[in-house]
């Protein structure tokens, strides 16, 4: 059973960076044709896709967001990041991290506000 795990903080001032983890659990992060990713729901929106990790370290991100948005991982550690430059309010919603869009984490609320 593959098990993902979104953490960071909850609030985050307008202009500064956003960054989270997602611990993976059950399965390696290299595992061949994984694709990892970061997905958002601001509220009373649908779900918007960020980007992707995959298993070979390769990164692909949504062309809106690709300026301010990148994706690393730990494999030590069996993690994966998201980093989200100069935050605005627009900027809050649930962030989920998936495995495949097969697996999710539960999601963690980003507040952004002064």
């Amino acid at each position: 059973q593959v098990q993902l795990q979104e953490s960071g903080p909850g609030l985050v001032k307008p202009s500064q960076t956003l960054s989270l983890t997602c611990t993976v659990s059950g399965d390696s992060i290299t595992t061949a044709y994984t694709g990892y990713t970061w997905i958002r729901q601001p509220p009373g929106k649908g779900l918007e896709w960020m980007g992707v990790i995959r298993f070979d370290g390769s990164t692909y991100y949504n062309p809106s967001l690709k300026s301010r948005t990148s994706i690393s991982r730990d494999t030590s550690k069996n993690q994966f990041s998201l980093q989200l430059t100069s935050v605005a309010p627009d900027d809050t919603a649930v962030y989920y991290c998936t495995s495949g869009a097969r697996y999710w984490g539960q999601g963690t609320q980003v507040t952004v506000s002064s």
